[in-house]
């Protein structure tokens, strides 16, 4: 009995040990943790500061780096800007040269039809010719290169474009000049403007008189009159036979131009004939005389306006008892 009792005490006590001795180590190890916990946390907010004070050190030097992409940048947006506003600027020319180019590209039957159309042979004068006119002597037919000159109303309708008056307007004073001195004396006189405006207002819807004085007048009016035009003769024609047209008078209409810009030539051509009737020996009542200003080959090309202007009086000039001259140069 007492030899068992003995034994288990022994046991006994050596558990207790072992379970003391194993609480002790885990207080231990939470004692150490608690030791070790503030020493991290120091060392932690140590590394951060360091952090901190590299970064600030770098700032500076960051900071330049900013400024100088922002001026290359800023650079770089006015040299964009220079290149849109010289892009702009060369809109216009590449737009002219392209027109130039298309231009250059017209075959040359469409040439050779220009040429055809414009080269007929001018209407000048010989001294003696001019002479023997002034003097009241005619020839047995009454016309004069080609132009019937018998007419006692005379008509001008005159292109007062741009191109007409930046290429060609010496010279279209210059045939207006010799086309009056054809007629040493008319009943009345007329100039307008290929949109139907009258040169001088006091006369409008009436004829000039035929004075020395006049004639003059209207070759100096000449030199500043462009009222605007739309480079088409159309107007002016139409307007000049409506308020001059009588079966009782002869009359001319002399139609100086370069260029047509309707949609139809056909079209013309019916209209005027609407207006125009032929008298009782079959010819229109007022003749329709035409001359061809070359402005286009000043211009670097052949034009569609410019043929279709020569197409244009070349068929009315033939409907209605008149002549198509075509100038060869503007001298």
């Amino acid at each position: 009995m007492r030899r068992r009792r003995r034994e288990t005490e022994v046991f006994g006590l050596s558990f207790l040990d072992a379970i003391s001795c194993g609480f002790g180590a885990i207080v231990l190890l939470l004692v150490l943790t608690k030791i070790a916990e503030p020493t991290k946390e120091r060392d932690r907010g140590i590394g951060l500061q360091s952090m901190a004070e590299e970064l600030a050190a770098e700032l500076p030097e960051l900071d330049g780096q900013l400024k100088s992409l922002e001026q290359k940048l800023a650079d770089a947006g006015k040299r964009l800007a220079d290149a849109d506003q010289k892009l702009a600027s060369l809109r216009p020319e590449a737009r002219a040269l392209e027109a130039e180019r298309a231009d250059a590209q017209l075959d040359a039957e469409a040439a050779a039809a220009i040429e055809n159309r414009l080269a007929v042979a001018k209407q000048q004068l010989t001294a003696e010719m001019q002479r023997l006119y002034a003097s009241g002597v005619r020839q047995n037919t009454d016309t004069v290169g080609g132009i019937p000159v018998d007419s006692e109303y005379i008509i001008f309708v005159i292109d007062t474009s741009g191109s007409m008056h930046g290429y060609a307007w010496p010279t279209v004073i210059k045939k207006l000049t010799e086309t009056l001195d054809l007629y040493p004396k008319v009943k009345g006189l007329q100039i307008m403007n290929d949109m139907g405006d009258y040169m001088f207002s006091q006369y409008a819807g009436q004829w000039i008189p035929d004075t020395p004085g006049r004639r003059k007048a209207i070759i100096s009016r000449m030199a500043s009159w462009q009222p605007f035009s739309n480079s088409s003769p159309v107007e002016g024609i139409t307007r000049a036979i409506r308020a001059f047209y009588a079966q009782d008078k002869k009359i001319s209409i002399y139609v100086f131009g370069d260029e047509f810009t309707g949609n139809s030539i056909q079209s013309v051509l019916d209209s005027v004939e609407r207006i125009n009737p032929k008298g009782a020996d079959g010819k229109p009542l007022v003749r329709i005389h035409g001359v061809g200003f070359p402005v286009q080959f000043t211009r670097g090309g052949i034009r569609p306006t410019g043929i279709q202007f020569s197409m244009l009086m070349r068929a009315l000039c033939q409907k209605n008892g008149g002549t198509f001259v075509g100038l060869q140069t503007l001298d």
